[in-house]
């Protein structure tokens, strides 16, 4: 099946097709990829097969491997997630060591996560930091099920709102507010890869005005920080210098930092006064 499974998905141009059987199989045996080649002879039982086949099907029209299983790990998290939410990304997971490591040992901080859908920032903050105050808000009531889902299953306590930039004004000002917002263009969408494009919501990736949700973010921190107060954006690589324009217009200052990758990918900064 190992051998078989990777030349079809090789013949489907799925990407890393030895990895995509190899997860699949671990996941229908519930057994750790190494024990695939600890037990390479073993015979599939016929109970085996039918749960991987449909499995082997939907991954080879380029369904993502994490909602075919149904969780992914982030950040020393294990999360549900299905097509309601984007599947978290290690870029994500950078923002977010970025963040704590600006904040090691600070108690009581509120902290603010938008556009949260699988709840993974929020999550992570609250794991990390368990005596922060963390609100969580999404304008999508089925990614905000999910959320609420992870939260109860790592048995974390964060406030999750629904509401969309324009709409939300947080009771308290906020020492932290952090944000994976829509950066995409819309005509930059047709060069998504097929996993992407035809399964994650579009909504939480693809903006017909990505300096217009940059504004309402940048707003929302200059109103709604203390001072001295940080925000953390992961953005689009080619927007940087742009959004450093915008916040020279701001009393926020803002600096931007590389991803693993070398690229623009998040834009730090904080409230001054």
């Amino acid at each position: 099946m190992l051998e078989w499974a990777t030349d079809h998905f090789r013949s489907l141009d799925v990407p890393s097709p030895r990895l995509s059987i190899e997860w699949l199989l671990s996941h229908v045996l519930k057994v750790k990829r190494l024990d695939l080649y600890l037990q390479f002879d073993r015979p599939l039982t016929m109970d085996e097969r039918d749960a991987l086949r449909p499995l082997v099907r939907r991954r080879g029209r380029h369904e993502p491997l994490q909602y075919l299983t149904g969780s992914t790990d982030f950040y020393n998290l294990t999360l549900r997630v299905t097509p309601d939410v984007l599947i978290p990304r290690p870029e994500t997971e950078q923002l977010v060591e970025l963040m704590l490591r600006d904040h090691p040992g600070e108690e009581g901080l509120r902290f603010l996560d938008i556009g949260t859908g699988s709840g993974c920032i929020a999550l992570a903050a609250k794991k990390e930091r368990p005596r922060w105050q963390v609100t969580a808000i999404d304008t999508s009531a089925e990614a905000l099920h999910v959320a609420r889902g992870n939260a109860r299953e790592n048995g974390l306590d964060i406030t999750f709102v629904q509401a969309d930039l324009a709409g939300y004004s947080p009771p308290e000002k906020q020492h932290i507010i952090v944000s994976n917002p829509p950066y995409i263009p819309d005509d930059e969408a047709a060069e998504l890869p097929r996993e992407v494009a035809d399964f994650e919501p579009s909504a939480a990736l693809v903006a017909t005005d990505v300096m217009s949700v940059y504004r309402s973010l940048l707003r929302i921190c200059e109103n709604h920080l203390l001072p001295g107060g940080y925000f953390y954006l992961e953005i689009n690589e080619s927007h940087g210098s742009m959004l450093l324009l915008l916040c020279e217009k701001t009393p926020l200052s803002c600096r931007l930092l590389k991803d693993y990758s070398g690229k623009d990918r998040f834009l730090v900064g904080k409230l001054e006064g």
